[in-house]
C-alpha cells in the first residue's frame, strides 16, 4: 500500500533542519562547560538543580524521573554516582516504603550554588543572548506547540511551566 508522503517545503525544511542542529549542538556545549567547571554531565547537573527547587531539596526518585525525563534505571544509576561523592542521598519514602526518596546534600547544595553562574552564563551566551526580547517570547511559544505534541499529557509540564509567569 503506497502512502502519499507529505514532504517537507523548503521554508519547513530550513527550519527543520536547524533545529535538528541545535537540538544536536547544544548538549555538548552545555555538557563541556559544566564537565570543565563543575565536574558534572548536564544531565547530573539537572537532577541536582531539580532537588534544590523541591521542598527540603527532596523529590521521590519517581518524581525526579518525571521532571528529567530519565527512566529509573538511568536515573538510579546516576544517583548512585553522585550519591558516591556525597552529593545525594537515598532513603526509604516515610509516606511509602516501597518508594525512594533522593535528597540533595550540602554538598550538593554547595555544588549547585558553584556550578549555576557558569551554567547561566553558558546558556545565556550560546541562546539567550543570540536573540531579541520578542524572539524569546517565540521561543517560549514555539516550545509550547512543540511540546503539546510530545509531551500531551504533561508528564514533564511541572518542569517546563514552572517558571511561567502568572496572568495578571
Amino acid at each position: 500500500m503506497a502512502v502519499d508522503t507529505p514532504w517537507l517545503d523548503e521554508e519547513q525544511l530550513a527550519a527543520w533542519v536547524r533545529l535538528v542542529a541545535i537540538v544536536e549542538l547544544l548538549p555538548g556545549v552545555l555538557d563541556s562547560q559544566l564537565r570543565r567547571d563543575a565536574g558534572l554531565t548536564h544531565f547530573e547537573y539537572y537532577a541536582l538543580a531539580m532537588l534544590s527547587e523541591a521542598p527540603q531539596r527532596t523529590l521521590r526518585m519517581t518524581s525526579l524521573g518525571m521532571q528529567t525525563n530519565a527512566s529509573l534505571p538511568r536515573l538510579s544509576h546516576v544517583v548512585r554516582r553522585l550519591e558516591e561523592r556525597g552529593l545525594v542521598e537515598r532513603f526509604p519514602c516515610p509516606d511509602d516504603a516501597r518508594a525512594t526518596n533522593a535528597r540533595l546534600t550540602e554538598a550538593g547544595w554547595a555544588k549547585v550554588r558553584e556550578a549555576a553562574p557558569g551554567h547561566v552564563s553558558t546558556v545565556r551566551q550560546n541562546v539567550v543572548d543570540a536573540l531579541t526580547a520578542s524572539q524569546v517570547a517565540q521561543l517560549t511559544a514555539i516550545g509550547d506547540a512543540i511540546l503539546e505534541k510530545l509531551d500531551p499529557h504533561g508528564t514533564m509540564s511541572a518542569t517546563y511551566n514552572r517558571y511561567d509567569r502568572s496572568p495578571e
